[in-house]
């Protein structure tokens, strides 16, 4: 257990971080997989749907500090190339 002020304040600052990027992460992984089965089952007028506001959900978990830029980068690349290969065949 914390013994100063500042210390204890850390600790209670880390734990409403901790709670705010998971709830963040979740929500933009669920997003993703809604994305993903959506990719998956051909539908391009879903994909074309969703593509756009789960890049935003992208870039907003970037903006937060939930995600490094690369990997968010990484995350909107493939999500991309999912629905253009969704969209070609």
């Amino acid at each position: 257990m914390a013994n100063h002020k500042s210390a204890m304040k850390r600790i209670r600052q880390t734990a409403r971080r901790t709670a705010r990027i998971k709830a963040h992460r979740s929500r933009l992984r669920s997003q993703v997989k809604t994305f993903r089965a959506a990719a998956n089952s051909g539908s391009k007028e879903e994909v074309g749907k969703l593509l756009g506001p789960t890049i935003s959900m992208v870039d907003r978990a970037v903006q937060k500090g939930v995600f490094h830029r690369n990997k968010g980068n990484r995350l909107k690349a493939s999500l991309t190339l999912a629905a253009n290969r969704a969209t070609a065949s």
